[in-house]
C-alpha cells in the first residue's frame, strides 16, 4: 500500500477565545499572530512520510499555537479495510493522561481541599503500610515518593502474543495498590526521582477521597465539561470500545508456521485510569494543553508545579537521559521537561499503550505546541526517533 498523507495549514489564533468558539465549530479560521512562524508544513509532512511500514501503519500530528495551525495523517486507518487515517479520531493517551489528574489535584490544592505537603496517611490511612515513611501529595505528583511499582500484576511477559490474550483483563485502582505495597519501596520519599504510575493511581484514590466524586466525575467536571472536550473521556475500566478510532492499533503477532500477523487491539481495557486510561483526539488535547499552559486552568501558586522539577538524581527515567539534562529529574506535577538540545525547553507527556504511541508538547509559553499518535505494530511503540522527527518539525529543532 503506497503511503497516504493528508496535510493542511488551518488558520492561525489570535486569541485562545476565537481558537475555543472555531474549533467548536470544527474550524479556526482567526489570523496567524503578528512575527509568529507559521508551522513548516513540508517538514511536518516529511517527519511523518511512508507509512504505513513494517514498525507504524498511522500517524496523526496537530500543531498549533500563535503562529497557526497544521494537521496532517499519514498510512492507512486500518490495515485490513485501507480506509484513511481520522484526523479527529479518537485514541487511548496512555500516560498523557497525568496531566488530568495532576491538574484535578493541582485545583483542589488552589481550593485549600488539598495540602501539597500533606501526606498519603494523612488523605488515605492504610493505603500504605504501617510505619511506611510520609509520603506527600507533592512526591507523588512529581514522582519522589519512592513507591514500589506494581511489578508481580498478572503474569504479563512484554509479548504481543500475551496481550492480545489479555487485552481485556483489568485491575482495580485498590488491586493495583495493594499488589505494589507488597514490594520493597524503591529509595527513601524525596531523594531521588524514578517514574512510577503507582504514584498516580494513589493520586487517583486521593481526588475520589476528598471529593466524594468518582475521578471521572472529577476530571469531566473540572476539565472536560468547562473546555468543550466532548470527545474525550474516563472510561470504565470494563469498557474495551474505541468509537471513530484515529486509526485501528494493530500489533505483529507470531503465526504458528513462525511468521507475523497483525492483530488488532483497538479494543482493550483502560484499567490505567487516573494513571494512563483516558481516551481522547488531537484538537482535544492540544485545546487542553494550550489552556493548560496558558494559565486558563490554574492559578498562578499551582501554575508554578507544572515547571518545578526537582533537583535530584534520576534513577532510572530513561526519558530524563534525552539531552542535556542526563543523570537528573525532568519529571514535575504531571508535566516532562523534554531539552532536546541546549537553550531548547518543552514541557509536555508521551504516552504509551500496547498499539498507541502518543505525545503531547509545547514551549513553556504555549506559543508553539504539538499533539501526535502513531499506531505500532510492537509492544515496544514507535520509536524514539519516528517522534523525534516530528518535534524537530514543529519546533525547528535540528535533526542531524
Amino acid at each position: 500500500m503506497r503511503a497516504r498523507i493528508r496535510g493542511h495549514r488551518l488558520g492561525g489564533t489570535a486569541a485562545i477565545g476565537a481558537l475555543v468558539v472555531a474549533l467548536a465549530a470544527g474550524t479556526a479560521s482567526a489570523a496567524p499572530a503578528a512575527g509568529a512562524a507559521a508551522p513548516n508544513a513540508a517538514a511536518l509532512s516529511a517527519s511523518i512520510a511512508g507509512l504505513p511500514n513494517a514498525q507504524l501503519t498511522s500517524a496523526v500530528v496537530l500543531v498549533g499555537g500563535d503562529g497557526g495551525r497544521w494537521s496532517g495523517t499519514s498510512g492507512t486507518g486500518d490495515p485490513a479495510t485501507g480506509r484513511p487515517v481520522a484526523a479527529d479520531g479518537r485514541f487511548r493517551i496512555g500516560s498523557i493522561s497525568k496531566i488530568f489528574t495532576a491538574t484535578v489535584l493541582l485545583q483542589l490544592a488552589a481550593e485549600h481541599r488539598v495540602d501539597l505537603d500533606g501526606t498519603v496517611q494523612q488523605y488515605l490511612p492504610d493505603t500504605l503500610p504501617k510505619g511506611y515513611p510520609d509520603v506527600t501529595v507533592r512526591q507523588l505528583l512529581n514522582h519522589t515518593s519512592g513507591l514500589p511499582t506494581a511489578q508481580g500484576l498478572g503474569d504479563d511477559d512484554g509479548s504481543a502474543e500475551w496481550f492480545v490474550a489479555h487485552a481485556a483483563d483489568s485491575w482495580t485502582p485498590e488491586q493495583v495498590v495493594r499488589t505494589a505495597m507488597a514490594n520493597p519501596k524503591q529509595f527513601e520519599p524525596g531523594t531521588a526521582q524514578q517514574y512510577n504510575g503507582v504514584n498516580y493511581f494513589v493520586a487517583g484514590l486521593l481526588i475520589e477521597k476528598v471529593t466524594g466524586h468518582s475521578y471521572a466525575q472529577e476530571v469531566t467536571a473540572r476539565l472536560l465539561r468547562p473546555l468543550g472536550l466532548h470527545h474525550t473521556s474516563v472510561p470504565a475500566a470494563d469498557d474495551t470500545a474505541l468509537p471513530n478510532p484515529t486509526a485501528h492499533a494493530v500489533l505483529a503477532v507470531t503465526r504458528p508456521d513462525g511468521g507475523t500477523a497483525l492483530t488488532d487491539v483497538t479494543r482493550q481495557s483502560p484499567w490505567a485510569w487516573a494513571e494512563g486510561g483516558l481516551v481522547s483526539t488531537a484538537p482535544d488535547l492540544e485545546r487542553f494543553l494550550s489552556a493548560l499552559l496558558h494559565g486558563r486552568l490554574l492559578p498562578p501558586a499551582q501554575q508554578a508545579e507544572l515547571f518545578a522539577v526537582p533537583d535530584l538524581p534520576n534513577d532510572h527515567n530513561k526519558n530524563c537521559d534525552l539531552g542535556p539534562t542526563t543523570g537528573r529529574a525532568c519529571f514535575s506535577a504531571g508535566l516532562m521537561r523534554f531539552t532536546p538540545v541546549p537553550g531548547v525547553e518543552l514541557w509536555g507527556k508521551t504516552g504509551s499503550l500496547p498499539g498507541f504511541t502518543n505525545g503531547v508538547f509545547a514551549t513553556r509559553d504555549g506559543s508553539r505546541d504539538v499533539v501526535y499518535s502513531f499506531t505500532a505494530t510492537s509492544r515496544q511503540g514507535a520509536s524514539f526517533g519516528a517522534q523525534y522527527r516530528v518535534a524537530a518539525a514543529a519546533f525547528d529543532l535540528p535533526t542531524g
